[in-house]
């Protein structure tokens, strides 16, 4: 996880890791055949702590929310989980089918069928993962010293453009005068996807308010 989250996901490779670790290649192909094996192990191992252990006597809606801020949280902290989620055989990983089995578990418990269930459980992922994809602010490449110029640049760039046709814009870009509020981000888009999947629900009378 540290080598992909310094360096990228094209830096995980089995010769990479048996280097950090200082040992052969070999001795790492005693427990993972490949390296497609090794990245499910990684997924896997991130994913552990998704998982419904809240109070048994919570709404499904407030066990479902639970788990996707884990998620969202376990993503900020591990910035190539995203990609690694789009590139390997998660669902061959425990940790993803326990996450999935339970989420489908509570999505039955708010109405929906299990076709449908698994639908909704497969959106709450990738609206997860878009949503740390599309994280306001510099991109990760950009050094933390470096941030303020960048969103200077941003904010110039943005409020050139013709106000006559693009007034939202330039509106938009006054807002990189300041470093963006990411708590709120992140808590505004767990609200909307959620808001999403519980006005869908056939059975409204569990979900909290």
């Amino acid at each position: 996880m540290r080598l992909g989250d310094e360096e990228g996901v094209e830096a995980i490779t089995i010769r990479r890791l048996a280097q950090e670790l200082g040992v052969t290649p070999m001795a790492l192909y005693w427990h993972f055949k490949s390296k497609d094996e090794l990245l499910v192990g990684i997924v896997d191992h991130a994913l552990a702590s998704l998982r419904a252990d809240r109070s048994a006597a919570d709404p499904w809606a407030k066990q479902l929310r639970a788990m996707v801020e884990v998620l969202v949280t376990v993503m900020r902290e591990h910035p190539s989980l995203p990609d690694l989620m789009h590139s390997v055989a998660k669902d061959e990983g425990e940790s993803f089918q326990r996450a999935t089995e339970d989420a489908l578990a509570l999505l039955a418990a708010g109405g929906f069928g299990v076709e449908e269930a698994y639908w909704v459980a497969s959106y709450l992922l990738h609206a997860a993962i878009g949503a740390v994809n599309a994280q306001p602010g510099c991109p990760a490449t950009v050094p933390v010293d470096e941030a303020p110029e960048w969103r200077r640049k941003k904010r110039l760039m943005l409020e050139s453009l013709p106000a006559d046709r693009f007034p939202m814009m330039v509106a938009f870009g006054a807002t990189y005068s300041r470093a963006p509020d990411t708590e709120h981000y992140f808590s505004f888009c767990v609200d909307l996807i959620m808001a999403a999947v519980e006005s869908m629900a056939p059975d409204r009378r569990n979900v909290e308010a």
